[in-house]
């Protein structure tokens, strides 16, 4: 005979008492309904509210206030009741008789989709398996790298094993720190590939979303461009610009340097022997001797000029040049240590401090680099129809010309900007350079960027520009390599190196960068100039689905 199904304030036989005796609850069922259900939706509105403020204000949802804590508690206790209530069980259903069931083993281990579960023991709570990324035997590595004995960066050289080696060192990090790792993927990437050139000590990789702008009318060609972004509405921007260039005949662009640097720095007993390398250094007729050795660090690096400044007794030499499709800091680095160890018979009182001086400059905003460029310096243009600028960008070339006179010179003058006049140049650069496998940390002089704009053909059309003196990109090395960095130059049709022209594809690369960077200009300072841009932030740049829900 089947059990009854029953809830707490309902009758029932007791064990304990006749047969036909009724228990009584403390309260009528109406007030004890009314009691959880009203405990159940105050108590889950109150937690709603708490999360929405911990999430603006970037608080982890985990940690928890007392009053959260009994809120939770409340929480559970009245939706069990009401499931109760509801006659829904939640675990395994009660017998309220004193005779137990007896089915079948197929009965008693079915769901309500008729299939056989796993028989669980009702003194355990049934828990919900997460997969290992370790095994047993690596647990005594773990323990290991725990307690110091097998040094956490030597995993991979000892277990033969990257994937392996990045498992143990996260279970190591995760006992050390006894903070949880959940949510950052291990699985699914090929850390051979990263091994001695892209990250030490792996233990999984962040995602990044990866969009796409365009078509990219740029130079008689159409590029889809690949974007890597969390900044919501950056690529909506970017698309809505790559369309007014499109339908107004395309942008053009060209390159009017490419060179890298790397300035060492050193040192003299005084400041006349300094100035003597400095002349010997910038002499024509010593130059053709310095090219040759500094050329034999590669068969692409070409040594293109020599500048220097002195400090004192200090003199800080400025490298430029060519490196093929590479970005090539570790090229121009090689071929700078072998004219340092040539200049040493010369000049044997020189005291090499630095191989970089920082007058490079690497990494950091410089007025070295605006004035006199490093990588690829590059222009980009367009002319934008005043129909395209009406019905697309929903402004005006009045509205545009003068916004940008105001905002993108005029105001950045006075914050005092070193080579920030733009709307946000560094956005477009940093997620093209995400997506491609550039160094994302020369994000900082490669956004170096001046946008003109200019009425023409009487006032009705805009010229609009771009000039970016230092943009630092390469299609082969470094990141570049990677699967999936790989993928998005080859959407770019930037791949590897150029087998026709040694740089022409890091070339290209630089004005796809500059022409997207003109569109995400375009764009965004219409969108200001309409009054569009709150606008459409809120609309593309906040998530529309039940924050609650998902965190609950």
């Amino acid at each position: 005979m089947d059990p009854v199904r029953s809830n707490p304030v309902t009758k029932t036989h007791n064990h304990h008492s006749p047969p036909n005796q009724k228990q009584q609850p403390p309260l009528p069922l109406y007030v004890t309904n009314a009691v959880f259900f009203a405990l159940f939706f105050s108590v889950a509105y109150f937690l709603l509210h708490r999360w929405r403020d911990k999430i603006r204000t970037s608080t982890p949802l985990h940690f928890l206030t007392p009053s959260e804590i009994a809120a939770i508690l409340s929480l559970l206790a009245s939706f069990f009741y009401l499931m109760s209530f509801f006659g829904i069980s939640l675990i395994f259903h009660p017998s309220t008789t004193a005779t137990p069931r007896t089915t079948s083993d197929d009965e008693d281990n079915t769901d309500i989709t008729g299939c056989t579960k796993p028989r669980t023991p009702l003194n355990k709570p049934v828990q919900e398996q997460k997969p290992e990324l370790i095994n047993s035997d690596d647990d005594e590595v773990v323990n290991s790298v725990v307690s110091g004995s097998i040094p956490s960066y030597s995993l991979e050289s000892r277990l033969g094993d990257c994937k392996r080696a990045a498992a143990i060192r996260r279970t190591a990090v995760e006992r050390v720190t006894s903070r949880s790792l959940e949510g950052l993927p291990v699985e699914g990437f090929d850390y051979e590939s990263i091994l001695g050139q892209c990250c030490e000590m792996p233990i999984g990789f962040v995602q990044i979303p990866v969009g796409v702008a365009g078509p990219l009318l740029l130079d008689g060609k159409e590029y889809t461009v690949p974007m890597a972004t969390t900044e919501g509405c950056l690529v909506a921007s970017t698309n809505r610009g790559c369309k007014a260039i499109y339908v107004s005949g395309g942008a053009s662009s060209v390159v009017v340097r490419d060179s890298m640097t790397r300035a060492p720095v050193v040192r003299f007993g005084s400041a006349k022997r300094a100035a003597q390398l400095k002349f010997y250094l910038e002499d024509p007729e010593n130059f053709d001797s310095l090219s040759v050795v500094f050329n034999k660090s590669s068969r692409f690096a070409r040594l293109q000029s020599i500048k220097s400044a002195i400090a004192g007794k200090n003199l800080y030499i400025r490298f430029s040049c060519g490196t093929g499709d590479a970005m090539g800091m570790n090229m121009v680095s090689k071929g700078v240590q072998n004219v340092l160890d040539f200049l040493q018979s010369d000049f044997p009182d020189m005291d090499v401090i630095g191989i970089s001086g920082n007058y490079c400059s690497d990494k950091k905003a410089a007025a070295v680099n605006w004035i006199e460029g490093r990588g690829k310096s590059v222009v980009c243009e367009a002319v934008i129809k005043e129909e395209v600028v009406k019905k697309v960008l929903k402004t005006s070339v009045e509205a545009l010309v003068e916004l940008n006179m105001l905002k993108n010179l005029t105001g950045s003058a006075i914050a005092g900007a070193l080579g920030g006049f733009n709307a946000h140049a560094s956005n477009i650069v940093s997620a093209i350079y995400l997506a491609t496998g550039q160094d994302p940390a020369q994000n900082v002089e490669s956004s170096h960027c001046i946008t003109m704009m200019e009425a023409v053909n009487d006032g009705k059309d805009i010229h609009i520009s771009v000039t970016m003196p230092s943009v630092e990109v390469g299609t082969v090395g470094g990141g570049t390599q990677l699967a999936s960095q790989s993928a998005c130059l080859n959407l770019l049709g930037v791949k590897g190196a150029s087998k026709d022209s040694p740089g022409a594809n890091s070339r290209q690369l630089a004005t796809i960068v500059a022409g997207s960077v003109l569109a995400g200009e375009l764009s965004l300072m219409s969108a200001i100039a309409a009054g569009q841009l709150v606008k459409s932030h809120m609309k593309y740049n906040r998530s529309s689905r039940d924050i609650s829900q998902i965190v609950s």
